[in-house]
């Protein structure tokens, strides 16, 4: 088995990650960006070493249950909540998320995340390990198997929150309406000023009426290179604690 290496992201949380499973801004943004409220009932697909749960147990929230299909990743989760005493507040389960019926309950989540693979299955050069092949490539599931899960799995009013490509934003929209999931909210995210956007968050909420919120650009880095404003304030103290204030 890899080693598992300690993450700490500030307010008395860590993360195990190791070579096969870590995790990027990406799912920094996506935790923030769906941000339960106190008594919310939630679950992340495709886990991984279950950051965004981890990062959602710094503040108040209700059961979080945290879905990984592969085990070496379950198992990281598993080793964050006995480290972490979380057994209380969140569950690591080991499982595919098309096949969920009698492993997660059905229709009582009230935010449902998934910070998805990014390549659709035949695009690009596949990643040559099997668990970056998962993470990046469809290779276990596509956007309407999430779509789908997330379907089953929320109350009615429940919020699916993603994070995907620019060039995929159209099929997200497209999968989401087929699965009775409508579009809410969306956030695009560059790099820096005068750069092109290259992750979207979306929200689509389960019975949801049509009508979408487009709220402002996100920037990653400020004029001067280091963080802006706003990825500080999402960083919190995981920054000061690991990177320092003006990375």
């Amino acid at each position: 088995m890899e080693e598992f290496r300690k993450e700490y992201l500030g307010s008395g949380v860590t993360a195990f990650v190791s070579k096969s499973h870590g995790f990027g801004t990406d799912a920094v943004l996506l935790a923030d960006f769906a941000a339960p409220s106190k008594r919310a009932v939630c679950c992340d697909l495709g886990s991984g070493c279950g950051i965004i749960p981890l990062l959602w147990c710094k503040k108040e929230t209700g059961k979080i249950t945290a879905v990984e299909i592969q085990p070496l990743g379950a198992q990281q989760i598993k080793t964050a909540i006995e480290y972490n005493s979380l057994s209380e507040r969140l569950t690591a389960v080991n499982a595919d998320l098309k096949e969920l019926k009698g492993v997660v309950p059905f229709g009582c989540f009230d935010v449902v995340t998934m910070n998805p693979p990014y390549k659709a299955s035949g695009a690009g050069i596949e990643s040559r390990s099997g668990s970056d092949k998962i993470a990046r490539h469809e290779t276990m599931c596509r956007l309407s198997d999430i779509c789908e899960a997330a379907r089953k799995l929320l109350n009615f009013g429940g919020r699916l929150c993603m994070c995907i490509r620019p060039e995929r934003l159209a099929e997200l929209i497209c999968e989401m309406h087929a699965a009775g999931i409508e579009p809410k909210r969306m956030k695009l995210v560059s790099k820096c000023p005068g750069k092109a956007p290259w992750l979207v968050l979306v929200e689509g909420r389960r019975g949801g009426k049509v009508g979408m919120t487009v709220e402002p650009e996100l920037f990653v880095h400020g004029a001067d290179g280091g963080y802006s404003d706003e990825m500080k304030h999402i960083y919190g103290d995981y920054l000061l604690e690991n990177r320092g204030e003006n990375t």
